[in-house]
């Protein structure tokens, strides 16, 4: 009966316990309740609370009056206005610090929910903070690396974030910050250099090559997005994108398996990369050596009679087709007939 009476008694337990933290289980912030984990609210969470202020959380409640005077006036941090006070020493090293948020450090912070809203938001936001939505600050494209520069406001000037370049663009990564991962900006193309957000960095398409870019060396802060020329293309395998210059060849994992193509369409994939209407005629060595790649080892034979014979008689034929294939004949027939 003892027995009994006990475990009538912890069954009473569980049920009054059940009860009643059957309407708190329902709420986020309750600590640990049906195994959520607490909420509180907290720096970041877009509310000033009255525990917060501009000095203790700017991210919350926008920047303290004295910001943007160019003093690191009292009360105000590297964490708080790096406008004025700089970048903090410890940003970036991979871990959000005490003094550190998304507007001052957003590399090790994380960027904040409204940057890269299209709105420079006024009091919150600032050329340092999110350029992005605010526009390049001045002195970025000065080729030095100020106070109030990083990686992730100025690459430009400070080099790319330790993190750019592995093929994949990551938060907070974004056009401005890592144009080899997340590619160039939307506006980026139009013939026109936008002043706010492109420069010779951020835009060569628009802007022209930066200074150096052209003399076959990769160095500073060159990237394979601002200085192609020097740096190469941005593609990496595997990153899931089948980019610039990756074929199923070198990255299947990517562009998929090959399929194996019969000679005449290798020709013709060949001819593609020929600009014939040029005189000399240009071409891309690397465009016909994808095309061969696709065939088997007897197509890619009789593949080789046909551009063998064909370069030979570019200088004859120019950019007629039909005299490359009526002085090619024999080799033409032979790849019409080769077999995988």
């Amino acid at each position: 009966m003892i027995g009994l009476g006990l475990r009538s008694l912890l069954l009473c337990a569980f049920v009054v316990c059940a009860t009643a933290l059957l309407p708190v289980a329902c709420s986020r912030t309750f600590p640990g309740a049906l195994g959520e984990q607490a909420e509180a609210p907290g720096c970041g969470d877009a509310v000033c609370s009255a525990d917060e202020d501009c000095g203790s959380c700017q991210p919350d409640c926008g920047f303290c009056e004295t910001c943007g005077n160019e003093l690191c006036d009292e009360g105000e941090t590297c964490g708080n206005c790096v406008d004025d006070c700089g970048v903090c020493l410890t940003c970036p090293n991979a871990a959000c610090d005490a003094d550190e948020n998304c507007t001052s450090c957003p590399t090790d912070c994380g960027a904040c929910d409204t940057c890269g809203n299209g709105l420079c938001e006024d009091g919150f936001e600032s050329c340092a903070s999110c350029p992005l939505d605010c526009g390049l600050c001045e002195t970025c494209g000065d080729q030095s690396c100020d106070a109030d520069e990083s990686c992730a406001s100025c690459p430009g000037d400070c080099g790319v974030c330790e993190m750019c370049g592995d093929g994949f663009c990551k938060a907070p990564e974004d056009c401005l910050s890592c144009a080899p991962d997340c590619g160039a900006c939307e506006s980026c193309g139009n013939s026109v250099c936008n002043a706010a957000t492109e420069d010779c960095f951020t835009c060569p398409a628009d802007c022209g090559a930066c200074d150096g870019c052209g003399n076959g060396i990769c160095q500073g802060v060159e990237t394979c997005a601002s200085c192609q020329k020097d740096c190469g293309v941005c593609s990496v395998c595997p990153n899931g994108v089948c980019e610039a210059f990756e074929t199923c060849a070198i990255c299947a994992q990517d562009c998929g398996a090959c399929e194996t193509i019969g000679c005449l369409e290798i020709v013709t994939c060949a001819f593609g990369c020929i600009q014939l209407d040029q005189t000399p005629p240009k071409f891309s060595l690397t465009c016909v050596a994808n095309c061969v790649s696709k065939g088997c080892a007897d197509v890619q034979f009789f593949v080789d009679q046909v551009l063998d014979c064909a370069v030979g008689v570019l200088p004859m034929c120019g950019g007629d087709f039909g005299c490359i294939q009526q002085e090619c004949d024999a080799e033409f027939a032979a790849c019409l007939g080769a077999k995988c």
